[in-house]
């Protein structure tokens, strides 16, 4: 018992220093105006600044790549939301096959690579909607498909935990539509697997790359990419700021997929 208790910590202690010495470097390269080379443990807290992070805030570049990719992250979270709730308090209800279809799919992501969703999407709608494709927000049903796997399984436990049945049967049988089911019945009892499938398309779109290279568009991402070779210490900079936002969203469902548990 205390071989098996020492080695999990060893293996935690290895996961730490795995990703906490990469932290610390790329926090020191964004933050200290100190040369690289000359970068040592000696002056650890010398010449610690924030300019870099100030600097790339104020280029307008990267507050309309920014404002894009919040607004892409929002409206795949209210998407994803509005299409999977009642779809899948549907499924809990009336079809057990339905539910195996649906988590089946909720794999594929995992499966088909990104490129070739994309070449499938785009040669489906160059020339039936070539405008859904010019638009930044033609991205969104990708992005929808892209997190797919972590928001079906957030929702998924929660309608799994309820007693669906009675509560749709007793909206129902005082009158309800429904929609009036749905919006004031089930989603005040998933609210917290709602958030957490909130969260996780959240953090799915601020940190995807690959659709938005492959389409052109200048999501936040890409735009941190482009300007390693401009000012690498900005680039940096918002990088850990977006993986602290990151890790907020992910401790938050975390922390909610608990709830929902107890």
């Amino acid at each position: 018992m205390r071989r098996g208790r020492a080695g999990a910590w060893l293996v935690l202690v290895v996961v730490f220093v795995y990703y906490l010495v990469p932290m610390i470097a790329m926090t020191r390269f964004a933050f200290q105006r100190i040369p690289v080379i000359k970068l040592s443990f000696g002056n650890l807290f010398d010449k610690w600044t924030i300019a870099p992070l100030i600097e790339t805030f104020k280029e307008p570049e990267f507050r309309s790549s920014a404002s894009l990719s919040v607004q892409l992250a929002i409206a795949t979270a209210a998407l994803t939301l509005i299409l999977l709730v009642p779809t899948m308090a549907v499924a809990h209800l009336r079809s057990k096959r339905m539910r195996r279809m649906i988590e089946l799919s909720s794999t594929l992501p995992f499966v088909v690579p990104a490129i070739a969703l994309v070449v499938g999407f785009a040669g489906a709608f160059r020339e039936t909607l070539p405008m859904f494709i010019r638009s930044p927000f033609g991205l969104v049903p990708l992005y929808v498909i892209t997190a797919l796997p972590f928001t079906h399984r957030a929702l998924e436990n929660g309608l799994a935990a309820l007693d669906l049945r009675t509560l749709v049967d007793a909206s129902q049988s005082l009158g309800a539509t429904w929609y009036r089911t749905v919006v004031f019945v089930i989603v005040p009892n998933i609210r917290a697997s709602i958030a957490t499938a909130a969260f996780l398309a959240l953090t799915v779109v601020l940190g995807e790359f690959t659709i938005a290279s492959l389409l052109l568009k200048n999501t936040l991402p890409l735009y941190l990419s482009y300007s390693q070779g401009q000012n690498p210490q900005g680039s940096f900079a918002v990088g850990l700021v977006l993986i602290l936002i990151s890790t907020i969203f992910v401790a938050s469902s975390n922390r909610l997929g608990k709830v929902v548990r107890s």
